[in-house]
C-alpha cells in the first residue's frame, strides 16, 4: 500500500520538474534570441554609419565614423589625451559623479521620508520645492563655477542637485504610498515612531527608491560632465569641450561612448544591489530582461 501511495506522489514530482526543465529552456532559448538581436541590432546601426560615411552619405567631418572614434579611443589609451592620461580623465569624472551621486541619495531620502511623515511641514516647504525644482538645474552650473570655482566643488554641487529632486520625489511618493493599514497595525503591536518608520515605511518605499537610482546616476554623471564642460581643468567633460573646439566629431563620440560604458555598467550595479535588497517582492513573469 505504502509503494502504490507513492507513485502518484512521484509522478506529481517528476511533472512538477518537467514543468520547471522546460520553463528554464524557454528563458534560455529566449535569452540566446534576445542577446542575438541586440548584437544584430548593434553591428546594423554601426556597419550602415561606417557604411554610409564610407560612401559620402553621411559627412564624416561632422558627423564621424566609427573606425575613426575605435582609433581615437586606442590613441587615448596607447598616448594619452592632450589633458593627460585617459585614465585620470576617466577617475576625476568618476569621482565628482559618486561623491555627488551618494550626497544626493543621501540629503534626497532623508528629505523625502521626514517630509513624506510630516504633512505639516510638508505643506509649509511645498512651494518653495516647487519653485527649485521648476528652475533649469543645469544652469546652475554657471553659478557653481563662479561660486565654488573650477575644482571638484562646483561639478559635485551641479550633480548633487540634479540627483537630490529626483530621489527626493520618489522617496516622498513612496512614503506617501505605504499602505496606512500596515501603520495602524505597527502601532497597535506597541512599535515607536521610530520603529514605524524603519521597520514598516522605509522599506515599503524601498522599492520607489531604488527605482529613482536607476536614472539618478545617470543624472549625476551629467552634472559632472556639464560642470566639466563649463570649467575645468581635466574630466571627460573638458575632453569633448576640447574635441568640439577643434571639430574633432570623432573624439565628442569616442567621449561619449566612455561615459555610456561607465552609465552601462553602473546600471548593472544598481540592478544588482536593487535584487539583492528587495527579495521580497514576488517574481513576475518577464519576456524580455532590459
Amino acid at each position: 500500500m505504502k509503494e502504490i501511495s507513492r507513485k502518484p506522489e512521484m509522478a506529481v514530482n517528476e511533472a512538477e520538474v518537467s514543468i520547471v526543465t522546460k520553463a528554464r529552456q524557454a528563458r534560455t532559448r529566449q535569452r540566446i534570441i534576445v542577446n542575438t538581436l541586440r548584437i544584430g541590432l548593434l553591428i546594423v546601426l554601426v556597419g550602415g554609419w561606417e557604411l554610409l560615411s564610407r560612401l559620402g552619405i553621411i559627412d564624416s567631418f561632422f558627423w564621424g565614423q566609427p573606425s575613426g572614434i575605435w582609433a581615437q579611443l586606442v590613441t587615448w589609451v596607447t598616448q594619452g589625451t592632450a589633458q593627460g592620461p585617459l585614465w585620470v580623465q576617466i577617475s576625476a569624472t568618476l569621482e565628482e559623479t559618486f561623491i555627488g551621486f551618494v550626497i544626493g541619495v543621501v540629503l534626497g531620502v532623508i528629505s523625502g521620508v521626514v517630509l513624506g511623515r510630516n504633512y505639516f511641514l510638508a505643506d509649509i516647504l511645498s512651494p518653495y520645492i516647487k519653485a527649485a525644482n521648476a528652475i533649469p538645474r543645469v544652469v546652475l552650473g554657471s553659478i557653481f563655477a563662479i561660486g565654488l570655482g573650477l575644482g571638484i566643488q562646483s561639478k559635485i554641487a551641479l550633480a548633487v542637485v540634479l540627483v537630490f529632486f529626483i530621489v527626493f520625489f520618489n522617496a516622498f511618493q513612496g512614503v506617501r504610498e505605504v499602505d496606512r493599514n500596515l501603520i495602524a497595525n505597527a502601532r497597535l503591536l506597541g512599535a515607536s515612531s521610530r520603529k514605524v518608520s524603519t521597520e514598516v515605511i522605509i522599506p515599503s518605499a524601498l522599492t520607489w527608491i531604488i527605482a529613482s537610482l536607476h536614472t539618478s546616476f545617470s543624472f549625476a554623471l551629467v552634472g559632472a560632465v556639464v560642470g566639466e564642460f563649463i570649467g575645468s581643468t581635466e574630466g571627460l567633460g573638458l575632453m569633448i569641450e576640447s574635441a568640439q573646439a577643434n571639430f574633432n566629431a570623432n573624439g565628442v563620440f569616442a567621449a561619449m561612448a566612455i561615459l555610456a560604458a561607465v552609465a552601462l555598467i553602473m546600471e548593472f550595479l544598481v540592478t544588482s544591489l536593487e535584487n539583492r535588497l528587495i527579495t521580497w517582492r514576488p517574481n513576475t513573469v518577464k519576456d524580455v530582461t532590459i
